[in-house]
């Protein structure tokens, strides 16, 4: 071959290779600034079609915006600190009451407060006073400053200690977790990539060439979704965010792992480097991009959801995928072709499977049993598995108070608890009911009666207590406190109540809303989400595996072990999260994407296997076929199920409940189905079953079943 002809084959990897540094030039930067468009105010990721949604709209009719209520809780020092403080706890916080209500009052017109600031009130046992101070929920970077500023003035009172309570103090401490997203969780991401990548191919270019792609991936993806939602047409949160990260670094890692095994195959048996490269593009672009189209479709179910966060992952999620897979089929093939088979240096490619430092045969080892013992296999597999899915009924997912919320103690909780042990348990952040002027009486009657509420009274035209009802529009709004805390299932169930009783009453049209409320809509909108995105992601998913496959029994086969596989995990989590990490239960959210994670991904290792399969069957027959594809992919798929679950397992050093949880349930998922289903259940399954798996393609007529 003539030095021009190879020139200009180099050409096209080259322009690939400049227009991709070229986009990771500009676009790269937007990974670490999609929080200049995140938001983390739960009002904004409400269902959309729930009553406390409603309530959110109704009450700006009565110029009060939906809020975020910051709690002032003093409690006596106990030391006789201060102005003439006496020791005598309860006596010394009843003397500086009206020096907590003149702090209060100077509140107001501090830059980020709205409405009308609560006049100190003192708790029973008389050992603590608190007050309530509304803030707009718009602040965004600017809360923790209006925090600050309110604590600085509350310690003005003298002898107490002051906290900060409520849904603003739990959003700014739910900030500072998602503060070190951007680069903490990229970072230790990355490198746990990198690691694994050198233990496994133990090659130098290699695993920084897999680690540039996915890097260029996720600066291209973090630009599409910066734009969108900086023109508010996706909503990005703290979750949304790292869960973006993790995503784009583990599909494109699991897309490059499949690629460069392949190609290293194909420089085994070619001189070229280009019609090696050619030859692995042309047998691994199609499970390359079914793969990601189960994950992208799967991720777009999510649509269907009618709370907000879950419809903002579903197309952030896609765009990320698409962008893993872009990348994988185009700046990798062309670094790989100009590197050739300097890549892998110092190891070179042989005609052995590219296992990546798992020896063949430990995977000839596994295909020998199944093909030994096939049925024993699967009934043992089968057995293991349907043991964990036993436990899979005691995760429950009724929402997380807020002293589960953070993996560590964070201070919205330390007060929280304060302000639970003296006032009633909704103090300070009460339900709010819109209803019907005229009924206003009949109203304030019901809600008292209804167990579990402490108190209800209506909002006056002054602010103060005992005035006359602020009418608007000939509705008016009642607060109606509660005797739990307002993050706890049983204000839930208290909500449920009040809403039975309210609603009964004629012509009163009241809607009840507050954050309690809201905790409870979005409870039951998860609950009506599972129920239809669930078969609805199953449905995709087989669609897609009978057109890969040509088969319909082998597909069904398919997604029956990969929905095992996520209820099994389900069962071990749940054992898991009570007696390991002490969780009482999941956020509502966490079933949901754990199956639409791991299952989507859980598909991507079958379709890995059994396209190779197919391709072996049509040339050696099915029971050859079947060995020949898991001696051949073995190795690279259980490499690819290892980065993908360590990806995973890197959102744990965000201190949130909900990410450790989705961490869990992923990597332990996708390690089970990638050394349990993927090896040992599906490969013999489908020995057992034989030719007829295939049906009703010709391989499901095949003679050459004993290869």
């Amino acid at each position: 071959m003539s030095t021009t002809p190879r020139r200009a084959r180099l050409l096209v990897p080259l322009l690939l290779i400049a227009v991709w540094l070229g986009v990771g030039g500009v676009l790269g930067p937007y990974a670490g600034r999609l929080g200049e468009v995140a938001t983390n105010d739960q009002a904004a990721f409400l269902p959309r079609s729930a009553e406390s949604t409603a309530v959110v709209t109704a009450q700006r009719a009565f110029r009060q915006d939906e809020t975020l209520p910051a709690i002032v809780v003093w409690t006596g020092t106990g030391t006789g600190t201060g102005t003439g403080t006496s020791t005598d706890t309860g006596t010394g916080l009843a003397g500086r009451r009206a020096d907590a209500d003149g702090v209060l009052a100077s509140l107001a017109d501090t830059p980020g407060v709205a409405g009308q600031v609560s006049p100190a009130l003192l708790s029973e046992d008389g050992e603590a006073l608190e007050g309530v101070v509304p803030l707009r929920t718009d602040l965004g970077d600017d809360l923790a400053g209006t925090l600050d500023r309110i604590r600085t003035a509350a310690e003005r009172v003298p002898g107490t200690t002051v906290q900060l309570a409520g849904p603003a103090a739990a959003q700014a401490d739910l900030s500072d977790a998602f503060a070190g997203i951007d680069g903490l969780l990229l970072v230790v991401a990355l490198v746990t990539v990198l690691v694994i990548l050198l233990l496994v191919y133990r090659s130098v270019l290699l695993p920084l060439v897999i680690i540039v792609a996915a890097v260029l991936a996720l600066g291209l993806a973090c630009a599409i979704v910066y734009a969108l939602a900086d023109h508010d047409l996706v909503r990005v949160d703290g979750q949304v965010q790292g869960i973006l990260s993790i995503l784009v670094i583990g599909a494109a890692t699991d897309y490059a792992l499949l690629l460069t095994a392949r190609y290293r195959e194909e420089l085994a048996a070619r001189t070229d480097r280009t019609d090696a490269m050619r030859a692995a593009l042309r047998q691994s672009w199609g499970a390359v991009v079914a793969s990601a189209a189960t994950v992208v479709l799967g991720l777009l179910a999510l649509l269907l959801s009618d709370l907000t966060n879950n419809r903002a992952l579903g197309p952030v999620g896609a765009i990320g995928i698409v962008c893993a897979v872009v990348a994988t089929l185009t700046f990798l093939p062309a670094v790989l072709v100009a590197l050739g088979r300097a890549a892998y240096w110092p190891a070179k490619p042989g005609a052995r499977p590219a296992s990546g430092g798992t020896g063949e045969g430990v995977w000839r080892r596994v295909a020998d049993l199944v093909d030994r013992a096939p049925r024993r296999v699967w009934a043992v597999t089968l057995a293991a598995l349907l043991a964990g899915a036993a436990f899979a009924p005691m995760l429950t997912s009724k929402g997380v108070p807020l002293d589960e919320t953070f993996v560590n103690d964070a201070p919205s909780v330390a007060a929280q608890r304060t302000l639970s042990e003296h006032f009633p348990g909704g103090s300070g952040n009460p339900a709010v009911v819109i209803a019907a002027a005229d009924r206003l009486e009949p109203v304030l009657a019901a809600a008292r009666r209804t167990e579990g509420v402490a108190g209800a009274a209506g909002t006056t035209a002054s602010g103060r207590p005992g005035g006359a009802p602020l009418v608007v529009d000939g509705r008016v709004r009642v607060d109606v406190t509660l005797d739990d805390a307002a993050d706890s299932e049983a204000a839930q169930r208290t909500v449920a109540r009040l809403r039975t009783a309210l609603h009964a009453i004629p012509g009163a049209d009241a809607l009840v809303g507050g954050y309690t409320a809201q905790r409870y809509d979005t409870l039951r909108t998860a609950e009506r989400d599972r129920t239809l995105i669930v078969p609805v992601v199953l449905a995709v998913i087989f669609l897609i595996l009978t057109g890969l496959l040509r088969s319909l029994l082998l597909p069904a086969l398919l997604v029956a072990t990969v929905a095992l596989n996520f209820l099994a995990t389900l069962g071990v989590s749940a054992l898991v999260f009570r007696h390991v990490f002490g969780f009482g239960g999941t956020d509502p959210s966490v079933p949901l994407y754990g199956f639409v994670f791991l299952v989507a991904l859980g598909v991507d290792y079958n379709i890995f296997l059994m396209s190779r399969v197919r391709e072996e069957s049509l040339r050696h027959g099915v029971r050859q076929g079947v060995l020949r594809g898991l001696v051949t992919t073995g190795g690279v798929i259980t490499s690819a199920g290892v980065v993908l679950a360590a990806t995973f397992a890197a959102l744990g050093v965000i201190p949130l409940a909900f990410l450790v949880q989705i961490a869990f349930i992923v990597a332990f998922g996708v390690l089970l189905d990638t050394l349990v289903v993927r090896s040992l259940l599906v490969p013999a399954l489908v020995r057992d079953i034989g030719a007829p798996v295939w049906w009703p393609s010709r391989l499901g007529r095949s003679d050459r079943s004993d290869g």
